[in-house]
């Protein structure tokens, strides 16, 4: 899990850790832009074949917005649009006008972002000037704090659930207070399980480059992964069957409808779904 700098997309990421581990199968879990920073969990190797259940996990921020102008992609790095204001906003203002942002709610994505459109990514079309033509989504805002404002810019913590846009929150706020608005600053602290105080940078993973057990180390432990599944190791025949997609019975000590298989205490065999009583079919092998 990477502690991603600004400037940088989640695809830069990828690559530069590519280059430090030699693992050609990365890919990252939810989308940063490129000023964000923050929590950017990647799956390496045979790890990939896990995505599908991350797909669902909450996201907490903390950031600024900026009250005045909005800009054509919701944050700092989009155009001007709309007239520039100077807001005349109190901290009791923002927060009253945040408090409607909360529970299960319909938020139209920026046009600047990668929902798919026909199969194109809608900045792309964007971009090049074409019209977007964009749905509402149905996200749940768990958690919405305006922790300061000073000036124009109000500090915020947020948490929301998967597919949930802080940009157009912030830009939404502003069409609420009418004087427009904007992302400022951001960064993502948590991702589901995962955290900034398990992050590493990549400086620091820079460093490690050559050391295999090192880099192995940095990582987050395969049994810390997908905690809402429970953990249960199998015997030699029972895995054996697993690993060629037969149904096996496996310890009995929980009603749980999915677990993670283990050889050993790091070695995950695949995700198994229970059939009947003791008896599991393997839906994910790792191989």
């Amino acid at each position: 899990m990477i502690d991603k700098p600004g400037g940088m997309t989640s695809h830069d990421v990828v690559s530069r850790l590519r280059k430090i581990t030699g693992e050609r199968s990365i890919g990252h879990l939810g989308t940063l832009d490129p000023m964000a920073t923050g929590v950017l969990p990647l799956l390496m190797g045979k790890f990939t074949r896990l995505a599908q259940y991350f797909s669902s996990a909450e996201k907490s921020y903390t950031g600024t917005i900026h009250f005045g102008f909005a800009t054509d992609t919701y944050d700092a790095e989009g155009e001007i649009v709309g007239p520039v204001l100077e807001p005349a906003l109190t901290l009791e203002g923002v927060r009253a006008a945040a408090a409607r942002f909360h529970g299960e709610m319909q938020q139209m994505p920026p046009a600047f972002s990668a929902k798919k459109i026909a199969g194109t990514p809608a900045y792309k079309l964007a971009r090049a000037g074409k019209p977007v033509e964009l749905k509402p989504a149905t996200i749940r805002i768990h958690h919405f704090e305006i922790v300061s404002f000073a000036g124009a810019e109000a500090a915020f913590d947020l948490s929301v659930s998967a597919g949930g846009y802080v940009r157009s929150v912030a830009h939404e706020l502003g069409q609420n207070l009418g004087c427009g608005a904007h992302l400022s600053s951001l960064r993502r602290t948590r991702a589901g399980v995962f955290t900034l105080e398990d992050a590493r940078t990549l400086e620091e993973l820079e460093a490690l480059q050559g050391n295999v057990e090192a880099l192995d180390a940095a990582c987050i432990h395969p049994r810390d992964l997908l905690p809402e599944m429970p953990a249960v190791t199998g015997d030699a025949q029972a895995l054996g069957r697993l690993r060629n997609g037969a149904q096996a019975n496996l310890p009995e000590f929980t009603q749980s409808h999915l677990v993670k298989v283990f050889a050993s205490q790091r070695e995950l065999v695949g995700i198994a779904k229970r059939v009947a009583g003791t008896l599991f079919q393997p839906v994910v092998v790792m191989g």
